[in-house]
Protein backbone atom coordinates (compact mmCIF):
# COMPACT_ATOMS: atom_id res chain seq x y z
CA UNK A 1 0.00 0.00 0.00
CA UNK A 2 3.02 2.02 0.92
CA UNK A 3 4.44 1.65 -2.64
CA UNK A 4 1.21 2.87 -4.46
CA UNK A 5 0.94 5.60 -1.99
CA UNK A 6 4.69 6.71 -2.95
CA UNK A 7 4.46 6.28 -6.75
CA UNK A 8 1.44 8.62 -7.19
CA UNK A 9 3.02 10.82 -4.78
CA UNK A 10 6.26 10.79 -7.74
CA UNK A 11 3.70 10.98 -10.13
CA UNK A 12 1.61 14.25 -9.44
CA UNK A 13 5.32 15.47 -8.67
CA UNK A 14 7.11 15.04 -11.08
CA UNK A 15 4.44 14.30 -14.15
CA UNK A 16 1.66 16.65 -13.40
CA UNK A 17 3.98 19.50 -12.30
CA UNK A 18 2.61 20.09 -8.73
CA UNK A 19 4.37 22.39 -6.37
CA UNK A 20 6.15 20.69 -3.57
CA UNK A 21 3.66 22.43 -1.01
CA UNK A 22 0.86 21.10 -2.73
CA UNK A 23 2.42 17.26 -3.00
CA UNK A 24 3.08 17.20 0.85
CA UNK A 25 -0.55 18.20 1.43
CA UNK A 26 -1.49 15.44 -0.85
CA UNK A 27 0.82 13.10 1.90
CA UNK A 28 -0.78 14.42 4.56
CA UNK A 29 -4.13 13.81 3.54
CA UNK A 30 -3.79 10.29 2.41
CA UNK A 31 -1.68 9.52 5.09
CA UNK A 32 -4.92 9.76 7.16
CA UNK A 33 -6.90 7.97 4.61
CA UNK A 34 -4.56 5.20 4.79
CA UNK A 35 -4.45 5.09 8.33
CA UNK A 36 -7.91 5.29 8.79
CA UNK A 37 -8.85 2.08 6.13
CA UNK A 38 -5.58 0.04 8.14
CA UNK A 39 -7.51 0.51 10.79
CA UNK A 40 -10.91 -0.80 9.02
CA UNK A 41 -8.61 -3.80 8.27
CA UNK A 42 -8.06 -2.72 4.93
CA UNK A 43 -4.75 -4.24 3.93
CA UNK A 44 -4.28 -3.75 0.02
CA UNK A 45 -5.87 -0.71 -1.77
CA UNK A 46 -7.78 -3.42 -3.91
CA UNK A 47 -9.69 -4.52 -0.79
CA UNK A 48 -11.64 -1.17 -0.33
CA UNK A 49 -15.57 -0.68 -0.58
CA UNK A 50 -17.52 1.96 -0.65
CA UNK A 51 -19.10 1.19 2.50
CA UNK A 52 -14.93 2.00 3.81
CA UNK A 53 -15.18 5.28 1.61
CA UNK A 54 -18.33 6.05 3.63
CA UNK A 55 -17.25 5.51 6.74
CA UNK A 56 -14.30 7.70 5.92
CA UNK A 57 -16.29 10.89 4.90
CA UNK A 58 -18.33 10.11 7.55
CA UNK A 59 -15.41 10.53 9.88
CA UNK A 60 -14.66 13.89 7.99
CA UNK A 61 -18.09 15.02 9.64
CA UNK A 62 -17.38 14.01 12.64
CA UNK A 63 -14.01 16.35 13.36
CA UNK A 64 -13.75 20.10 13.20
CA UNK A 65 -12.93 20.69 10.12
CA UNK A 66 -13.81 23.50 7.73
CA UNK A 67 -15.55 22.70 4.48
CA UNK A 68 -12.62 23.49 2.78
CA UNK A 69 -10.43 21.33 4.66
CA UNK A 70 -12.96 18.50 4.24
CA UNK A 71 -13.00 19.27 0.63
CA UNK A 72 -9.48 19.54 0.00
CA UNK A 73 -9.07 15.86 1.63
CA UNK A 74 -11.79 14.04 -0.55
CA UNK A 75 -10.37 15.36 -3.65
CA UNK A 76 -6.90 13.88 -2.69
CA UNK A 77 -8.62 10.68 -1.96
CA UNK A 78 -10.27 11.00 -5.06
CA UNK A 79 -7.04 11.46 -7.35
CA UNK A 80 -5.76 8.64 -5.56
CA UNK A 81 -8.56 6.38 -6.26
CA UNK A 82 -8.73 7.28 -9.92
CA UNK A 83 -4.70 6.89 -10.10
CA UNK A 84 -5.23 3.41 -8.49
CA UNK A 85 -8.04 2.29 -11.17
CA UNK A 86 -6.01 4.08 -14.45
CA UNK A 87 -2.85 1.80 -13.04
CA UNK A 88 -4.86 -1.30 -12.77
CA UNK A 89 -4.72 -1.93 -9.10
CA UNK A 90 -7.96 -1.04 -8.60
CA UNK A 91 -10.96 -3.09 -10.66
CA UNK A 92 -13.84 -0.05 -10.82
CA UNK A 93 -13.59 3.50 -10.11
CA UNK A 94 -14.17 4.19 -6.45
CA UNK A 95 -13.51 7.84 -7.05
CA UNK A 96 -17.12 7.85 -7.94
CA UNK A 97 -18.68 7.25 -4.44
CA UNK A 98 -16.71 10.22 -2.98
CA UNK A 99 -18.53 13.82 -3.04
CA UNK A 100 -17.28 16.77 -2.27
CA UNK A 101 -19.63 18.60 0.67
CA UNK A 102 -21.43 21.44 -0.92
CA UNK A 103 -20.46 24.84 -0.30
CA UNK A 104 -20.88 26.64 2.94
CA UNK A 105 -22.35 24.74 6.28
CA UNK A 106 -23.55 20.82 5.27
CA UNK A 107 -26.41 20.10 7.85
CA UNK A 108 -26.11 16.25 8.50
CA UNK A 109 -28.49 13.91 6.77
CA UNK A 110 -31.29 12.96 9.77
CA UNK A 111 -34.45 10.31 10.16
CA UNK A 112 -37.98 11.76 11.22
CA UNK A 113 -38.96 9.52 14.01
CA UNK A 114 -41.63 7.76 11.84
CA UNK A 115 -38.92 6.58 9.57
CA UNK A 116 -36.78 5.09 12.42
CA UNK A 117 -39.67 3.26 13.42
CA UNK A 118 -40.37 2.07 9.50
CA UNK A 119 -36.84 1.02 9.75
CA UNK A 120 -36.96 -0.43 13.63
CA UNK A 121 -40.33 -2.45 12.41
CA UNK A 122 -39.13 -3.68 9.00
CA UNK A 123 -36.42 -5.56 11.16
CA UNK A 124 -38.41 -6.75 13.43
CA UNK A 125 -40.17 -9.40 11.06
CA UNK A 126 -38.01 -12.94 11.97
CA UNK A 127 -37.80 -14.27 15.17
CA UNK A 128 -34.52 -16.11 14.01
CA UNK A 129 -30.95 -15.72 15.84
CA UNK A 130 -29.96 -13.42 12.41
CA UNK A 131 -33.64 -11.49 12.97
CA UNK A 132 -33.14 -10.90 16.86
CA UNK A 133 -29.18 -9.68 16.40
CA UNK A 134 -30.93 -7.49 12.98
CA UNK A 135 -33.09 -5.75 15.29
CA UNK A 136 -30.89 -5.76 18.14
CA UNK A 137 -28.12 -3.99 16.33
CA UNK A 138 -30.25 -1.49 14.40
CA UNK A 139 -31.97 -0.70 18.01
CA UNK A 140 -28.58 -0.15 19.65
CA UNK A 141 -27.42 2.60 16.81
CA UNK A 142 -30.44 4.35 16.58
CA UNK A 143 -30.45 3.91 20.81
CA UNK A 144 -26.87 5.55 21.41
CA UNK A 145 -25.68 6.93 18.53
CA UNK A 146 -22.33 5.27 18.65
CA UNK A 147 -20.16 4.70 15.37
CA UNK A 148 -20.43 1.17 13.37
CA UNK A 149 -16.48 0.92 14.50
CA UNK A 150 -17.72 0.93 18.10
CA UNK A 151 -20.78 -1.04 17.67
CA UNK A 152 -18.23 -4.10 16.43
CA UNK A 153 -16.33 -3.51 19.06
CA UNK A 154 -18.78 -4.24 21.92
CA UNK A 155 -18.41 -7.34 23.86
CA UNK A 156 -21.26 -9.03 25.77
CA UNK A 157 -19.37 -7.59 28.97
CA UNK A 158 -20.24 -4.05 27.68
CA UNK A 159 -24.14 -4.74 28.44
CA UNK A 160 -25.42 -3.96 31.58
CA UNK A 161 -29.08 -5.45 31.56
CA UNK A 162 -29.36 -4.86 35.07
CA UNK A 163 -29.02 -1.25 34.74
CA UNK A 164 -29.67 -0.68 31.00
CA UNK A 165 -26.40 0.41 30.17
CA UNK A 166 -23.67 -0.14 27.92
CA UNK A 167 -20.07 0.98 27.97
CA UNK A 168 -18.70 2.28 25.07
CA UNK A 169 -14.71 2.46 23.95
CA UNK A 170 -14.75 5.29 21.60
CA UNK A 171 -11.72 7.18 19.91
CA UNK A 172 -8.94 7.33 22.15
CA UNK A 173 -10.05 4.46 24.41
CA UNK A 174 -12.46 6.38 26.18
CA UNK A 175 -15.28 5.14 27.75
CA UNK A 176 -19.01 6.24 28.15
CA UNK A 177 -21.62 5.09 29.45
CA UNK A 178 -24.53 5.19 27.18
CA UNK A 179 -28.02 4.42 28.31
CA UNK A 180 -30.59 1.74 26.53
CA UNK A 181 -33.92 2.69 26.68
CA UNK A 182 -36.43 0.16 27.69
CA UNK A 183 -37.35 -1.42 23.79
CA UNK A 184 -33.64 -1.41 23.09
CA UNK A 185 -32.58 -3.06 26.36
CA UNK A 186 -35.45 -5.93 25.86
CA UNK A 187 -33.97 -6.54 22.23
CA UNK A 188 -30.36 -6.56 22.99
CA UNK A 189 -31.69 -9.12 26.11
CA UNK A 190 -33.19 -11.45 24.17
CA UNK A 191 -31.00 -11.58 21.00
CA UNK A 192 -28.39 -12.53 23.84
CA UNK A 193 -30.33 -15.18 25.41
CA UNK A 194 -31.88 -16.47 22.32
CA UNK A 195 -30.36 -15.47 19.05
CA UNK A 196 -26.72 -15.11 20.10
CA UNK A 197 -25.94 -18.95 21.48
CA UNK A 198 -27.23 -20.03 17.94
CA UNK A 199 -24.62 -18.49 16.46
CA UNK A 200 -22.12 -18.51 18.85
CA UNK A 201 -18.74 -21.21 17.60
CA UNK A 202 -16.35 -20.58 19.90
CA UNK A 203 -16.97 -19.84 23.78
CA UNK A 204 -13.96 -17.67 23.99
CA UNK A 205 -15.20 -14.99 21.53
CA UNK A 206 -17.01 -12.50 23.51
CA UNK A 207 -18.18 -9.78 20.48
CA UNK A 208 -21.53 -9.21 20.85
CA UNK A 209 -23.00 -8.84 17.16
CA UNK A 210 -21.91 -11.80 15.47
CA UNK A 211 -22.01 -13.10 11.92
CA UNK A 212 -23.28 -16.66 10.59
CA UNK A 213 -20.01 -18.32 11.37
CA UNK A 214 -19.76 -16.83 14.95
CA UNK A 215 -17.22 -14.45 13.89
CA UNK A 216 -17.72 -10.75 14.55
CA UNK A 217 -20.08 -8.89 12.15
CA UNK A 218 -17.75 -6.11 10.41
CA UNK A 219 -18.36 -2.57 9.92
CA UNK A 220 -18.94 -3.39 6.23
CA UNK A 221 -21.28 -5.67 7.52
CA UNK A 222 -23.67 -3.07 9.44
CA UNK A 223 -23.63 -0.81 6.67
CA UNK A 224 -25.10 -3.38 4.56
CA UNK A 225 -27.45 -4.73 7.22
CA UNK A 226 -28.79 -0.76 7.59
CA UNK A 227 -28.89 -0.54 3.90
CA UNK A 228 -30.75 -3.57 3.73
CA UNK A 229 -33.28 -2.44 6.21
CA UNK A 230 -33.57 0.72 5.02
CA UNK A 231 -34.30 -0.69 1.44
CA UNK A 232 -36.75 -3.29 2.90
CA UNK A 233 -38.50 -0.10 4.85
CA UNK A 234 -39.28 1.65 1.56
CA UNK A 235 -37.10 4.74 2.39
CA UNK A 236 -36.20 6.22 -0.59
CA UNK A 237 -33.20 8.36 1.03
CA UNK A 238 -29.55 6.80 1.69
CA UNK A 239 -29.08 5.49 5.53
CA UNK A 240 -26.34 4.48 6.86
CA UNK A 241 -25.24 3.71 10.49
CA UNK A 242 -24.11 7.52 10.55
CA UNK A 243 -27.29 8.43 9.53
CA UNK A 244 -28.65 6.69 13.27
CA UNK A 245 -25.81 8.44 14.91
CA UNK A 246 -26.83 12.23 13.26
CA UNK A 247 -30.99 11.21 13.63
CA UNK A 248 -29.99 10.11 17.53
CA UNK A 249 -28.54 13.31 18.11
CA UNK A 250 -31.31 15.66 16.61
CA UNK A 251 -33.85 13.90 18.07
CA UNK A 252 -32.43 14.06 21.74
CA UNK A 253 -31.92 17.97 21.43
CA UNK A 254 -35.76 17.67 19.81
CA UNK A 255 -36.60 16.20 23.18
CA UNK A 256 -34.98 19.23 24.67
CA UNK A 257 -32.05 17.31 26.12
CA UNK A 258 -28.65 19.81 26.87
CA UNK A 259 -26.18 20.51 24.19
CA UNK A 260 -23.12 18.84 26.49
CA UNK A 261 -24.93 15.96 27.31
CA UNK A 262 -25.67 14.85 23.79
CA UNK A 263 -21.73 15.83 23.23
CA UNK A 264 -20.76 12.98 25.91
CA UNK A 265 -23.22 10.72 24.32
CA UNK A 266 -21.43 10.99 20.93
CA UNK A 267 -17.91 10.83 22.54
CA UNK A 268 -17.23 14.19 20.80
CA UNK A 269 -13.81 16.00 22.49
CA UNK A 270 -15.44 19.67 21.21
CA UNK A 271 -18.59 20.92 21.30
CA UNK A 272 -18.12 23.02 18.39
CA UNK A 273 -18.63 19.57 16.76
CA UNK A 274 -21.94 18.79 18.08
CA UNK A 275 -22.89 22.19 17.92
CA UNK A 276 -23.82 21.08 14.20
CA UNK A 277 -27.00 19.33 15.56
CA UNK A 278 -28.83 22.68 17.21
CA UNK A 279 -28.96 23.63 13.58
CA UNK A 280 -30.74 20.39 12.21
CA UNK A 281 -33.14 20.78 15.34
CA UNK A 282 -34.24 24.56 15.17
CA UNK A 283 -34.80 23.53 10.53
CA UNK A 284 -36.67 20.28 11.33
CA UNK A 285 -38.66 22.37 14.18
CA UNK A 286 -39.97 24.84 11.65
CA UNK A 287 -40.56 22.25 9.46
CA UNK A 288 -42.79 20.76 12.02
CA UNK A 289 -44.47 24.05 12.62
CA UNK A 290 -45.04 24.61 8.89
CA UNK A 291 -46.66 21.39 8.34
CA UNK A 292 -48.94 21.47 11.50
CA UNK A 293 -49.60 25.32 12.08
CA UNK A 294 -52.92 25.47 10.52
CA UNK A 295 -52.06 29.22 9.05
CA UNK A 296 -48.49 28.32 8.45
CA UNK A 297 -49.17 27.19 5.31
CA UNK A 298 -51.84 29.49 3.65
CA UNK A 299 -51.00 30.71 0.48
CA UNK A 300 -53.00 34.21 1.01
CA UNK A 301 -54.39 35.50 4.54
CA UNK A 302 -57.42 36.23 5.22
CA UNK A 303 -58.30 40.11 3.96
CA UNK A 304 -60.25 40.31 7.24
CA UNK A 305 -57.64 39.22 9.43
CA UNK A 306 -54.62 41.54 7.75
CA UNK A 307 -52.59 43.05 9.96
CA UNK A 308 -52.71 46.53 8.83
CA UNK A 309 -52.72 49.63 11.23
CA UNK A 310 -55.54 51.61 11.15
CA UNK A 311 -56.36 54.44 9.70
CA UNK A 312 -58.01 57.60 10.44
CA UNK A 313 -61.07 58.62 8.20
Amino acid sequence: MQSDLQHFLRYVRFERGYSANTVAAYAGDLAQFQEFVQAAGVTQWDALCPEILDDFVASLQDQDYSTATRSRKIAAVRSFLHFLFAEGVLKSELADWLHQPKAGKRLPQTLSRTAVQKLLAAAAVEDTPLGLRDRALLEVLYATGMRASEVVNLTVNNVDLENGVVACIGKGDKERIIPLYPTALACVKRYIEEGRPFLLRDTAEKTLFLNNLGKPLTRQGIWFLVQYYAHAAGLEATVTPHTLRHTFATHLLDGGADLREVQQFLGHASITTTQIYTEVSSQRKREVYDQAHPRAHQDTADPSDACQPPTDN
